[in-house]
């Protein structure tokens, strides 16, 4: 992993607000997958396979499970996590960095609640995905690598409707994702 530079100051951060805000609303693109096949491990992706049951194929989803399941099992409304590019680029710079981000896809798309509300459907090369309800929020790890700062431009308002910490969402329809794909809203 890149090590972290330095982390953006509220000025920086809400300086590059006008830049996610312009992000396409129906039709943008997949610019980066990140597979995690380990706790702080992450492979960057030309493609990848998209499974109704693992989510992205060979990614730790599946086996880290949640704390919010009450079995200790992997969470199905956040199967596959998005983030904007936009935002990332906002929160982590230079794009060596934006795996840390801890995401799976990154989108140049615009993810608010307004225009991807919880049901939506986004095609991405062979596969469908439908957002979730489920929350996406900052943690311990990302205030770690982006610095507290980010945690609070992605969790608080306006940064929590448009998702800038990202979506999570679960496989309708499995198959191959990649780079370079067409995101579409369904």
């Amino acid at each position: 992993m890149v090590a972290l530079d330095h982390h953006r100051s509220e000025e920086e951060l809400v300086a590059a607000m006008d830049g996610i805000r312009q992000a396409p609303a129906d039709t943008g693109t997949l610019e980066l997958i990140v597979r995690r096949p380990r706790v702080d491990e992450r492979e960057v992706l030309e493609e990848a396979s998209l499974d109704l049951v693992e989510g992205l194929v060979g990614d730790d989803w599946i086996r880290r499970g949640s704390r919010r399941m009450p079995n200790g099992g992997p969470n199905p409304l956040s199967q596959v996590t998005v983030m904007g590019v936009r935002a990332v680029e906002a929160v982590a710079g230079d794009r060596e960095r934006w795996p840390l981000a801890g995401d799976q896809l990154y989108v140049d798309l615009d993810l608010s609640v307004d225009n991807l509300p919880a049901g939506t459907r986004l095609a991405i090369g062979e596969v469908v995905l439908e957002v979730t309800e489920e929350p996406h929020t900052g943690c311990d790890k990302f205030t770690a690598r982006f610095g507290s700062e980010a945690v609070k431009f992605v969790n608080k308002p306006p940064g929590r409707e448009l998702r800038l910490r990202g979506l999570n969402a679960r496989v309708i329809t499995p198959g191959t994702v990649r780079v370079g794909d067409t995101v579409s809203k369904l």
